[in-house]
């Protein structure tokens, strides 16, 4: 369970921990505003080796001017990160985190999110102007100078994964991929939080990361970095997939690999292994087995909240049967009725 963001209020979240004590280091008031958040809200991440903490993550939702920073940020509806630690171990935890905070900015339609880090954090700092964060001004307070890190969603960077959760569709190709229910639920996990309450267990996916790796014997090719991709989820009974075959997401792609661009087995694994569903003895199997082997790297930016059926890609979105659905290209008609019957939030799309 280590890799969980679990839901949790400030009261239920031991202080004492060992964790916390470098944040107490830190800030000398952090005990007391521990403590004053009881009934607050907050995201636990346990340690999957001994007991106690992993990881603490706080967000909140603030509309007015933010004049403790230099300079001021003028007054917007905007999600603070309040408290961040992560021991990541060199695990995707901290992607994992990333997801989250903007999962909540775009429930929230905030307009930007915003950080105070102190310089020291270095990896911390990377991971979040990875994802189109930037520097924007100092916070000084009695603990020292911290640096201002904001993310905008109301400008674009032209990069994919800077600009991610948000997609650019304007000249882009789209396109249908169908992913096996037996692969489905792992690498693409429902990430849509259905409520603001956090102490829904059901909303928090263990494998929710940003980056997929999709590995297929057809080749991948056709689909160029910044192609849109639907993901279809292929029926769990034979005979029946007009009804239980499903779109389910979309995503982004950043880049496609036949097998020549990997030297060896051990390149392939490094590559995979940590946004794939299959462990390192499966994909070295895969590697060996001298079948076709095709990679797409893909930004999972959205969950759909109602899952269109074969039969509505049929007779709703004009999709016709043939030919076969395992990589299919769409119009931008399709692609456009298709996020509208997913009920995708309409921020998210850049025209």
């Amino acid at each position: 369970m280590g890799q969980t963001l679990r839901p949790t209020k400030f009261k239920d979240v031991d202080l004492n921990d060992k964790f916390f004590d470098s944040l107490k280091a830190q800030y000398q008031e952090f005990s007391g505003w521990f403590l004053k958040k009881a009934a607050e809200p907050a995201y636990v991440i346990d340690d999957d080796i001994g007991k106690g903490i992993r990881g603490f993550l706080y967000i909140k939702v603030e509309t007015g001017e933010i004049t403790d920073v230099q300079p001021p940020l003028s007054a917007k509806r905007r999600l603070k990160v309040g408290t961040l630690k992560v021991n990541a171990r060199g695990t995707k935890l901290g992607e994992r985190i990333i997801k989250r905070i903007f999962d909540h900015a775009i429930l929230e339609d905030v307009s930007e999110i915003y950080v105070t880090v102190f310089d020291t954090h270095v990896s911390l700092i990377n991971l979040f102007k990875r994802y189109g964060f930037e520097q924007k001004g100092v916070k000084t307070t009695p603990n020292g100078q911290e640096l201002v890190l904001l993310r905008s969603f109301e400008t674009l960077a032209n990069d994919i994964v800077r600009d991610y959760p948000l997609m650019q569709t304007s000249g882009k190709a789209k396109w249908l991929l169908a992913i096996k229910p037996e692969f489905h639920t792992d690498l693409l996990p429902d990430s849509i939080l259905k409520t603001e309450d956090t102490a829904s267990e059901a909303d928090v996916p263990h494998t929710n990361s940003i980056h997929k790796v999709y590995i297929a014997g057809l080749s991948l090719n056709r689909m160029k970095r910044g192609d849109l991709v639907i993901i279809y989820r292929t029926t769990d009974i034979q005979g029946k997939a007009y009804y239980r075959s499903v779109a389910t997401s979309v995503c982004v792609v950043e880049a496609t690999y036949a097998r020549k661009y990997f030297k060896d087995a051990d390149a392939f694994v490094a590559f995979a292994k940590d946004h794939s569903v299959f462990g390192e003895q499966q994909l070295r199997d895969r590697y060996a087995d001298g079948k076709p082997l095709y990679v797409a790297k893909l930004t999972y930016n959205a969950a759909f909240v109602k899952r269109p059926n074969r039969g509505a890609l049929l007779d709703v979105v004009g999709i016709t049967s043939q030919p076969k659905w395992d990589l299919r290209a769409l119009s931008d008609a399709q692609f456009s009725s298709i996020l509208e019957l997913g009920k995708v939030d309409e921020n998210l799309i850049v025209n």
